[in-house]
């Protein structure tokens, strides 16, 4: 069956980075558009970024513009995701997902597969 592991989370303080990584396994990778979410509490699930299968290019919800990275190693079925500067407001859990032959919707309910988060703690 389809599994995506995220890994990574944990706590860091205002204005530093961290990467967060998941590895998917049981599907064709190069089949899927694969992305980041995130939801803190309290509020709805919000699009971070994606890969999109159509042309392999990365696209960013407008919170991570300029701050977040994407990043892939299609060797291993992983990609990434580097946030930098973060900011308290980052605080959530980060989901991965995987979208069949998808990756450009921003709403969650299109997503075929996710992860079970990892929390990121952003500290001012």
């Amino acid at each position: 069956q389809v599994q995506l592991v995220e890994s990574g989370g944990g706590s860091v303080e205002a204005g530093y980075s961290k990467t967060l990584s998941c590895v998917a396994s049981g599907l064709t990778f190069n089949q899927y558009g694969m992305g980041w979410f995130r939801q803190a509490p309290g509020k709805e699930r919000e699009f971070v970024a994606a890969f999109s299968w159509s042309d392999g290019r990365g696209h960013y919800g407008q919170s991570a513009k300029g701050r977040f990275m994407i990043s892939r190693d299609n060797a291993k079925n992983t990609i990434y995701l580097s946030l930098n500067n973060v900011k308290p407001a980052d605080t959530a859990v980060y989901y991965c997902a995987a979208d069949f032959r998808g990756g450009d919707d921003a709403d969650p309910n299109l997503w075929d597969f996710w992860g079970q988060g990892t929390q990121v703690t952003v500290s001012s």
